[in-house]
């Protein structure tokens, strides 16, 4: 929902309900077995040809089954309304606006009897770089697939509008990547847990990701080896021993019933080692057309030494290594993993990566952590550089075969959205495990159907949820008894409420916990409860300005397309009806 507000100065206030109001003035595990296919229900849906498109580029829609009636079609920012057309067919193309890094909602509906019916709609990203609102997803299986099943899953990451991906474990060894050599690569290898890679493959989904506007990251540690690694030219004064003697090598030990081999860890500021990864990764990107690194840590090893016997700060070894990266690559784009933030402040959140990617873990458990971390990185990276949390859900319940809990997903992923960062989530399937072949849990129909309103809403919004803006925590209250409303952080029983502003505009967030049974975001074993929906809550806000304007958007309503609400004002007392709110409004 949306105030917009004026003064002398014709400042806007914009209250933005979707939860939100707005207004203007790496660890392993064990490899799972697949499970069966869950069935899908229908869903009117608009499909675009890309995840994301430049300035002026021709957009391609389509819809998935065929409408009649006295339909339009719309195309808004925020509430501006760009063009609204008469609609008929099933396939259509738009070209895209000059501004760039700019999103846009684009709806199909009719006026009946005086009122809007919103058939379906989609959220399109105008932005030239993926730096800007990265939305990542993944990829882990690289069997021999056909081009119908590469593009099924490509499919579906583009209609979440993923602009990146992830290739994790691709990889022959972590000491070298590339089966083979770059002019002569290997056809077909085993990975690091004895699965098959089909170079085929590879090439097959990274041009399909640069079809859809995506970007192709592989994935590997900064510091990995394997136990062959010597006879393929790493040397032993490279590695990070456990003790000053350099007896003991520090490994990452995996079950070798599954893997072929533990990871050795090797010391990322020896500038040996650099230049020795360095050369297998120009390997790597002579025979692949991948984009960047997307660069991996174990977390907090404890005390290192080099095999001279000196300790080693690792988490200070970071920028170094990302900056010879860059300079060995200076095209490529690099993302590294602050696990559990380790390493993030004043380290990778000041070298070379495009964005900051932390994944969590304890004692990061709760809601409020989670918007904490994001919080922390738009400062650590001086507000230029967007937030992706690794954030796993339904961690224990993944350990056996079942569905994901739709509720635990999708209050989880209204409180990063809502405070501007976005979740790795999606790829083949979604993700339960560090180990990302894990595919125990399934997507019910509740949940895959939703999911994709909630990354239009991303998409559609970016410009209020990643764009700038300084959160504050406008005084709220509910007065018709509906709710009990909170300042963030979250409280079970309440909804909880903050905002941010922008220079004529106030966004509020409005965030369910009116029925949640923990506060804990994982959701381990997948028993969060849902919302109870809260229909007509009268809300009454403290604002020091004059409204012209209050709009609404959710993710969860009205197909995400935002409507303006009626308000009064009396002083700095603003008083409004909030249509519904199930997890988030804005």
């Amino acid at each position: 929902m949306r105030l917009s507000a004026f003064r002398s100065s014709r400042q806007i206030l914009c209250i933005i309900i979707s939860g939100t109001i707005c207004w203007s003035s790496c660890k392993k595990d064990t490899p799972q077995n697949d499970p069966v296919t869950y069935g899908n229900s229908f869903v009117l849906t608009i499909n675009a040809d890309k995840a994301v498109y430049k300035p002026g580029e021709t957009v391609r829609f389509s819809i998935n089954k065929p409408l009649t009636g006295n339909l339009k079609i719309r195309y808004r920012h925020l509430m501006e309304t760009i063009s609204d057309a008469a609609f008929s067919g099933d396939s259509w193309s738009w070209t895209a606006p000059a501004t760039d890094f700019t999103g846009y909602m684009v709806d199909i509906y009719e006026t009946v009897d005086g009122k809007e019916k919103i058939y379906a709609s989609v959220g399109i990203d105008i932005s030239s770089s993926w730096a800007k609102f990265p939305r990542y997803g993944f990829l882990s299986k690289y069997g021999q697939l056909s081009d119908a099943d590469i593009k099924k899953v490509m499919d579906d990451l583009t209609r979440h509008h993923i602009n990146g991906l992830q290739f994790y474990d691709w990889q022959y060894k972590h000491h070298m990547p590339l089966a083979g050599s770059a002019a002569a690569p290997q056809a077909v290898w085993k990975d690091l847990s004895n699965r098959d890679v089909y170079l085929s493959t590879l090439r097959g989904y990274i041009d399909a990701a640069h079809q859809r506007g995506m970007q192709a990251m592989f994935y590997n540690l900064a510091f990995g080896a394997l136990s062959d690694a010597a006879a393929d030219g790493v040397k032993e004064e490279w590695y990070a021993f456990k003790d000053k003697l350099h007896t003991t090598k520090d490994k990452h030990a995996l079950p070798l019933n599954f893997f072929k081999s533990d990871i050795y860890v090797t010391d990322a500021g020896n500038t040996n080692w650099q230049q020795y990864i360095a050369a297998r990764h120009n390997d790597v990107y002579q025979a692949l057309n991948f984009d960047g690194f997307h660069i991996d840590q174990l977390g907090d090893r404890g005390a290192l030494y080099t095999y001279n016997g000196t300790a080693i700060d690792q988490a200070a070894t970071f920028k170094p290594f990302i900056q010879a990266m860059k300079t060995a690559q200076p095209n490529k784009k690099l993302v590294m993993n602050a696990v559990n933030q380790y390493g993030q402040a004043g380290l990778i959140a000041t070298a070379p990566v495009d964005f900051l990617y932390t994944e969590v873990w304890g004692p990061n458990d709760g809601y409020s952590h989670l918007a904490d971390i994001i919080r922390n990185n738009d400062y650590y990276g001086n507000n230029t550089k967007p937030s992706i949390l690794a954030a796993y859900m339904n961690y224990n319940k993944a350990d056996q075969a079942g569905y994901f809990n739709t509720p635990g997903v999708l209050l989880t992923d209204a409180v990063i959205f809502a405070f501007g960062g976005a979740h790795i989530e999606l790829g083949e399937h979604m993700l339960g495990k560090e180990y990302f072949p894990n595919n125990n849990l399934l997507m019910p129909d509740e949940l895959r159907n939703t999911l994709v309103q909630y990354y239009d809403f991303m998409v559609a919004y970016e410009n209020l949820l990643r764009d700038g803006g300084t959160f504050n925590s406008p005084a709220v209250n509910c007065t018709n008894g509906k709710a009990t409303i909170n300042n963030w952080p979250p409280a079970k029983g309440s909804v909880s409420a903050f905002g941010k502003e922008f220079a004529n505009r106030q966004v509020l967030h409005f965030l369910n916990f009116n029925n949640a049974n923990s506060l804990e975001w994982r959701d381990n074993n997948g028993t969060q409860a849902k919302p109870a929906t809260i229909e007509n809550m009268e809300v009454e806000v403290n604002v020091p300005k004059t409204v012209k304007r209050v709009w609404i958007a959710s993710p969860d309503y009205n197909n995400g397309v935002a409507s303006t609400i009626s308000f009064t004002q009396s002083g700095n007392t603003v008083k409004m009806m909030l249509p519904s709110l199930q997890y988030w409004d804005m």
